[in-house]
């Protein structure tokens, strides 16, 4: 398959990168429900390498008004979790799926508040199609957001859960405050790609109060510390 140079770091690591590098959480030997997410990358001109998010309906019982990856469930005519990837993120962005080249997979990674086995699918996006919200009880808003946003030392925080004190990466980017398992893979997938510029770990800010209350369960799925020893 014939990839851009620019997506070498992640052809790399998605053939070495264990689970346990991108999660703290590794799925069960037996259980769980298969997801697959998309991790959409893109380069243009004038903003460089990009990838696709989107900002989840405030109405779900799950996940509520969270930046995610754009996925789902796996169903049982997918052929497999780069199928399910895809046709989940056509289904929220109305994507041209013509145009997007699943290139890679990374090892399944686990979270315990849905029991979710989730895939994470890595694409080119070699000939990117308008998106927008095709369902806002489902999505808020779809964001094109640049890498070098994600990796501006400015941008990088870590969110803290107040009644917990559990902390976490996170990013401040397009006007979304990045966090949970969102944030925990972008910024493993960032560190092993080698795109990691130095940041203030010790930054610390709480998660915004109507964050709390309801998502008490999913910062247990991905709870990571201030940061595991030799990071």
């Amino acid at each position: 398959m014939n990839l851009p140079e620019w997506l070498d770091p992640l052809v790399e690591v998605a053939a070495s990168a264990r689970a346990e590098e991108l999660s703290t959480f590794v799925p069960p030997e037996e259980g769980g429900r298969s997801s697959a997410v998309l991790l959409l990358f893109w380069r243009d001109e004038a903003n460089g390498i990009q990838i696709l998010l989107i900002e989840r309906a405030t109405g779900l019982r799950r996940h509520a008004g969270q930046p995610a990856f754009p996925g789902g469930a796996v169903d049982t005519d997918d052929p497999g979790p780069e199928a399910a990837a895809v046709r989940e993120t056509v289904e929220e962005t109305g994507l041209d799926p013509a145009g997007v080249r699943v290139f890679a997979k990374l090892p399944d990674l686990y979270i315990p508040f849905s029991d979710y086995v989730v895939t994470p699918v890595l694409a080119w996006w070699r000939v990117p199609s308008p998106v927008s919200v095709v369902d806002p009880t489902e999505v808020a808003a779809v964001h094109a957001v640049a890498l070098r946003d994600l990796v501006d030392p400015a941008n990088r925080l870590m969110v803290r859960h107040p009644p917990t004190g559990r902390v976490m990466p996170g990013f401040r980017v397009n006007g979304m405050l990045v966090w949970g398992f969102t944030a925990v893979l972008l910024d493993r997938l960032l560190r092993l790609a080698g795109w990691e510029r130095p940041w203030a770990i010790d930054r610390i800010e709480d998660l915004p109060a109507e964050l709390v209350a309801p998502s008490p369960g999913e910062l247990e799925a991905v709870e990571i510390g201030a940061r595991e020893a030799g990071r």
